[in-house]
């Protein structure tokens, strides 16, 4: 049963529900009725009303965050594990060569296969098919298939691909600053949903806008979706976003200027894939939360795979 609308004062301003004749214009971030400074209470973002801060209480015993959520014990273990995985990868390529590395080949995302030199693996042969390639360069040629080939793992190991160390360093800096905000606010599952989904959306994008001979890597695309639903969920708490904003702004400038070498796509699809991701999480109805926020989730999953079924139809 919702609660009755508070009153409004002659100016138009909202009264608060718990004093009457005091004028506010703050309202609860849980349940957005209008509360005066006496009963503003502290939460963990922005301010909320006494009966809300004893409702959060009993979910915070029950181990639930606001948005249904399992709650972390440590907040950051998530994040540690996804920056040691992408660790990992960085050092199996700089221990098998470096920037001529077989394993760039492997795991970034190519959308159509290429025939690769084996003798200089940073150079190709353009335009020779998978049938004769083994035969051009005087048998120097080795076929290295891309998604449209049925190298679909590319769509996610891209993202936990980078070959530079200022790469790496940048996007595990922005997972480390942002990823235990996050798993604080939506839980550990939701967050890692949150971050993997991001990714695949901003394979996505990459798939179907990118250079068929291009090979794409790093974890941008995430990260862009971990700025997005930061972005979303700010406005849910009717947080200052300004820093958000200015702070995404800086990185859409940076993408725009070195769009030679930096991939727009990437971040654009990892970015709209994080503000679907987020949007479905924080604004589930409290009734059937979950069940709202899986259909929702599954539904994103089944799009990006339509599009991705789609593109590689439209490429073989």
């Amino acid at each position: 049963m919702s609660a009755p609308t508070p009153p409004e004062s002659a100016a138009g301003v909202p009264i608060c529900y718990r004093h009457a004749g005091r004028e506010t214009r703050i309202r609860c971030q849980r349940c957005e009725r209008p509360i005066c400074p006496e009963c503003m209470r502290d939460a963990s973002v922005g301010f909320q009303c006494p009966s809300c801060i004893k409702e959060g209480s009993k979910q915070t015993r029950s181990g639930r965050t606001a948005y249904g959520g399992r709650r972390s014990d440590n907040p950051m273990q998530t994040s540690i594990v996804l920056i040691g995985m992408n660790l990992a990868v960085w050092l199996a390529i700089l221990a098998t060569g470096w920037r001529s590395s077989d394993l760039i080949n492997r795991l970034a995302l190519a959308p159509r296969g290429t025939c690769e030199s084996v003798s200089d693996p940073s150079s190709y042969y353009p335009g020779a098919p998978e049938d004769v390639c083994a035969a051009v360069g005087g048998g120097d040629g080795e076929w290295v298939p891309g998604v449209a080939d049925g190298a679909y793992w590319q769509l996610i190991t891209s993202a936990f691909t980078h070959v530079d160390v200022w790469h790496i360093g940048l996007n595990m800096l922005l997972l480390w600053i942002l990823g235990p905000q996050l798993e604080s606010s939506l839980g550990r599952a939701r967050f890692l949903a949150l971050y993997l989904l991001s990714a695949l959306a901003g394979s996505a994008v990459v798939y179907w806008f990118a250079a068929e001979t291009s090979a794409t890597l790093g974890a941008s695309g995430a990260g862009f979706g971990l700025m997005g639903a930061l972005l979303v969920v700010a406005i849910k708490v009717r947080g200052d976003v300004r820093q958000i904003l200015i702070w995404i702004g800086i990185n859409v400038v940076i993408t725009v200027v070195g769009s030679q070498f930096i991939s727009w796509q990437g971040h654009l699809g990892g970015f709209l894939g994080g503000l679907a991701v987020a949007a479905i999480l924080v604004y589930s109805p409290r009734t059937r939360r979950t069940q709202v926020q899986v259909l929702g989730l599954v539904g994103i999953t089944f799009l990006l795979v339509a599009l991705i079924v789609l593109r590689t139809a439209a490429l073989v």
